[in-house]
């Protein structure tokens, strides 16, 4: 059985592990750091929509999840929580603004193309492996906090948006993460995607970077296109669990990534990001590929393990077969690498599709 009323936040929290290295493959980037003038950020009232964005001459006004914060242009100090929020900001060439990382899923790519390779090269200031209080993340005197998930910014964790808002510091969470499914995409895609890369670059004052890394993955989908033969392999988005597993469902970044590097996703008619689906559900449904998510904390090997283990996924021929796919978790979520997490996909499947 599917159970769809599962939030759209992952369930399992890498805030609460140790993290080790995962390769990543290549992502095209043409970008250079620059400097920040700081700004005093000012406060507005709330908006409905998902994302949006206006400019005045000092302040952005963005809504993100259906709260908007006056972000100073462009932002000075900032906090990021979560890996997608913090490779953003690596990625637009102004990781010299972060004064506070927490909550990784994992490390930077380790293997990058384009004409600064050692773009990712650069030393983090984490401040915790978890997400962290609000006091530790006040002392740091951020003028902007940008989020992965709206858990991140609540009284459990880095403090409220609305605590954030009376003190005069604006926060952003990626609109793909939103809780309320009427301000989630409707059905998460590449324009979704860049517009969070592209109105990210416009508060960091890195426009320009971000239409460049913007134009190289639309390049890059372009010629993934053109690759593709039509045929498409039906697949399971194994992301987590191990008695009943946490699949990618058919409207957010799994369902997007395996549409477009030639693979059926067999839970694409769940409207939902991600959902739980028992073991009996997805051999019924029969994979030919199954693409295994490795986390530090539910690896791709433990995965491998769980399925030659189980005796209704044992029997099944993408088993048997050892017709696996991997893609490091920092990469399963909306980001910087979406593109890079479709491309990579697509050449695996090349090696292994039946």
């Amino acid at each position: 059985m599917i159970d769809a009323s599962l939030p759209p936040a992952h369930p399992e929290s890498p805030m609460n592990r140790t993290l080790t290295p995962l390769a990543a493959s290549a992502l095209v980037l043409t970008l250079a750091a620059c400097g920040a003038t700081a700004r005093t950020p000012a406060t507005s009232a709330p908006a409905t929509s998902a994302m949006s964005a206006t400019t005045t001459t000092d302040l952005t006004a963005l809504t993100s999840c259906g709260v908007t914060a006056e972000f100073p242009v462009p932002a000075g100090a900032v906090v990021t929580i979560k890996s997608s929020a913090t490779e953003a900001v690596v990625a637009l060439g102004a990781a010299d603004r972060l004064v506070g990382v927490a909550a990784l899923d994992g490390p930077l790519p380790e293997h990058v193309t384009g004409v600064d390779d050692a773009v990712w090269d650069v030393e983090l200031p984490v401040i915790s492996e978890k997400v962290p209080s609000f006091e530790a993340v006040a002392e740091l005197g951020p003028e902007a906090i940008l989020a992965g998930w709206e858990s991140n910014l609540s009284a459990d964790g880095a403090g409220s948006r609305e605590t954030w808002e009376s003190i005069g510091v604006a926060t952003w969470v990626s609109p793909s993460a939103c809780r309320d499914p009427h301000l989630q995409p409707e059905i998460l895609t590449f324009d979704d995607v860049f517009d969070e890369i592209t109105t990210l670059g416009l508060v960091l004052g890195r426009e320009d970077a971000a239409a460049t890394l913007v134009a190289a993955q639309r390049d890059a989908l372009t010629d993934l296109a053109a690759a593709r033969d039509g045929r498409t392999v039906r697949a399971l988005w194994y992301s987590s669990g191990s008695d009943t597993p946490f699949v990618g469902a058919g409207i957010g970044a799994p369902q997007l990534i395996m549409q477009t590097a030639g693979l059926e996703n067999i839970a694409a008619d769940v409207r939902d990001t991600w959902v739980s689906m028992s073991w009996e559900e997805v051999a019924q449904r029969d994979p030919e590929v199954i693409v295994l998510v490795d986390s530090v904390w539910n690896t791709a090997a433990h995965k491998r393990e769980v399925l030659a283990a189980n005796p209704v996924t044992a029997a099944m021929d993408a088993v048997v077969a050892g017709r696996y796919l991997v893609v490091p978790f920092p990469a399963s979520e909306s980001g910087v690498r979406t593109v890079d997490a479709a491309l990579s996909l697509h050449e695996q499947l090349a090696a292994v599709a039946p």
